[in-house]
């Protein structure tokens, strides 16, 4: 008898599916939710940006380009990091285009990583980064960051979670799912400690461009970080350009170099199409930037407001489009709150363990959704935590 699980890999089969999966298969079942989850930009990706993907097709640009992506695209992201974040990297061997930011992140983990490494992964934080370590056969060591740090990681913290298999620290701000950003003086703190060691910093900076209270600040721009700093961006979140997956790495040459051949392998390029459009948005999309995190600024300071009102206490995110209220007086998991809320009320919202067990106590809920529906979810939030 055949028996599919001697089959499988067990690193494979002992990785626990994403929470947020979990989550939004009980949504599918479900109609006339009122749905605050997911971290898509409301918006539709700019015309100019459509219609440069569009003329590239009307002009047969159907074909594979280069591995690491086509060299005006390459040339136009150094242009684009230079002006914005002061990041010097050079198209013909610093950058590397990814099928969205996702195939980067899994790029440079599976690049640094070899059996029984240590990744240090502040949490709460995107749900892939720790599973791509352990199947690179790495070990993730997590940080748990706290509301009263703001989410920042600390020097000290850091210290604390180093040891001698330490190979790399995941660096994910601003962060999804609570909105903290670290800023120059923060970063300055933690380069302090990294350079004393050989320690590698992966930056997952895609949404940079979307910070409310101070510019962004990449830790490759602080003194002797670049060297040793991969940096992760793409065009999702900033352009509005989910569903065209494009990302992209700046890393120096020897990083590139080695990340290359997993993408080569496993890839071959990102999508043509994707690629012409993006060159619209790198050159002309800076307006388009702009304009969408005015909207997200104001959606994020109507939605503090609303949780002040409703008596939910919530950390004022600097970053990204998410809020991270702490939920933890009402007498239950997180887990178990949006359990309820869904079913009782109605709405949507995740719980903060979809981001790590650091996560109890809190859950997401995305402003990346026109004041309207905001409006109408935090209604029915209300409504739920006065019938408790």
């Amino acid at each position: 008898m055949f028996d599919y699980k001697e089959t499988l890999s067990d690193r494979i089969v002992n990785i626990k599916p994403s929470g947020i999966r979990k989550f939004f298969d009980i949504l599918d079942e479900m109609k006339d939710v009122v749905s605050l989850t997911v971290g898509q930009p409301d918006f539709v990706t700019p015309w100019h940006i459509r219609e440069a993907g569009i003329k590239s097709l009307e002009q047969g640009r159907t074909y594979y380009t280069s591995n690491n992506g086509i060299m005006e695209m390459r040339e136009e992201i150094a242009k684009y990091q230079s002006r914005r974040f002061g990041l010097e990297y050079s198209p013909k061997n610093e950058i590397i285009v990814t099928v969205g930011g996702s195939e980067a992140i899994d790029m440079a983990i599976r690049t640094l990583t070899n059996a029984g490494d240590e990744i240090i992964v502040p949490e709460p934080c995107f749900v892939c980064y720790s599973p791509l370590v352990t199947l690179a056969g790495g070990v993730p060591v997590p940080i748990c960051l706290k509301k009263e740090n703001s989410f920042k990681l600390t020097a000290k913290e850091l210290k604390e979670a180093i040891t001698p298999k330490t190979k790399a620290l995941v660096l994910p701000f601003p962060n999804n799912p609570t909105g903290a950003c670290m800023n120059k003086r923060d970063l300055e703190q933690i380069a302090e400690v990294i350079r004393e060691t050989n320690i590698v910093v992966i930056s997952d900076e895609i949404y940079a461009e979307l910070t409310y209270d101070e510019p962004h600040t990449s830790i490759a721009t602080l003194e002797g970080m670049r060297e040793r700093t991969i940096i992760i961006n793409g065009f999702s979140k900033a352009y509005a350009m989910t569903g065209w997956r494009l990302g992209y790495t700046l890393a120096p040459q020897l990083f590139t170099a080695q990340m290359a051949k997993v993408h080569q392998f496993g890839i071959m390029c990102a999508p043509t199409t994707s690629q012409f459009a993006a060159v619209s948005a790198l050159k002309n999309g800076d307006g388009d930037i702009e304009y969408m995190k005015g909207e997200y600024d104001s959606r994020r300071r109507y939605i503090i407001n609303r949780l002040k009102e409703i008596g939910i206490d919530c950390f004022m995110p600097e970053g990204a489009f998410y809020v991270f209220p702490d939920i933890s007086h009402y007498g239950m998991t997180s887990e178990k709150f949006c359990e309820r809320l869904l079913m009782e009320k109605g709405a949507a919202i995740v719980p903060g363990t979809a981001f790590g067990v650091c996560g109890e106590g809190f859950v997401r809920i995305s402003y990346a959704y026109s004041i309207r529906q905001i409006d109408k979810a935090l209604t029915l939030l209300d409504e739920f935590v006065k019938s408790l």
